[in-house]
């Protein structure tokens, strides 16, 4: 004979339909930024974001209508965070010339047109040197912020912009325009640097991470870094 339990327990559920801490576009989109950190863009996935912000796969649909939505959506809060490396190296940079080296007795003093071309040419390295060491630090991250991009039409996407409102893109394009206006770099060799540039630091970028440099050790990494972008500098 069967015996029926006195009291049925209530089945359990993987996740909820509804997100109570606020907004679930937004909890997904750093569950995804954190598999990516993990794993790149292959690991980011709606299944896994839902688990782990504590939610159904149908609740995530209602923001992201597949996995490539979110993947995208991810994609720009990773080039964000690029454009803010980029900004944090550019501002490092600039911050040298009001250093205590650039008032000293030994520094020779720099006409107002010269200052400006040092400014312009730091501006532009430091898109290079940052780009490349955020790759470096967190390349799951540089993975996804730039796999599922078929076309430019979202390299200036608000989404993708840093504290100055800018992206990747439009930051190295916007430092290769003060090349030109500061008279660094002929006018007529301007059309297309942006995508010399980006070439080149991005294939060092594979290279080091993904590639058969990615043995090297940590000072041949950091000349490398350093001559590639002088390389693009002098090569323009």
């Amino acid at each position: 004979m069967t015996t029926i339990p006195a009291e049925i327990p209530p089945a359990t559920s993987p996740g909820r339909d509804t997100y109570r801490h606020g907004d679930l576009r937004r909890a997904l989109i750093e569950a995804g930024v954190e598999l990516a950190r993990e794993g790149g863009p292959a690991a980011v996935g709606v299944r896994e974001a839902t688990r782990r912000v504590g939610v159904t796969p149908n609740a995530a649909y209602r923001h992201f209508v597949d996995r490539l939505a979110l993947l995208d959506a991810v994609c720009s809060a990773c080039q964000s965070r690029v454009a803010i490396a980029m900004e944090t190296e550019q501002e490092a940079a600039l911050a040298v010339l009001g250093g205590p080296a650039a008032g000293s007795p030994a520094a020779p003093a720099l006409t107002d047109a010269e200052t400006r071309a040092l400014r312009a040419r730091l501006r532009f390295r430091a898109v290079g040197t940052g780009y490349l060491r955020f790759a470096l630090a967190e390349p799951g991250l540089f993975g996804a912020a730039f796999s599922p991009s078929s076309d430019l039409e979202s390299a200036t996407s608000a989404a993708r912009a840093g504290t100055t409102g800018r992206t990747p893109f439009e930051l190295l394009t916007a430092a290769l325009d003060d090349l030109v206006a500061v008279g660094v770099l002929p006018s007529e060799r301007r059309p297309g640097a942006e995508f010399l540039a980006w070439s080149a630091v991005h294939g060092l970028a594979a290279l080091l991470i993904d590639g058969p440099l990615r043995a090297l050790d940590p000072d041949q990494v950091q000349s490398l870094v350093g001559r590639v972008v002088t390389m693009v500098e002098q090569g323009l």
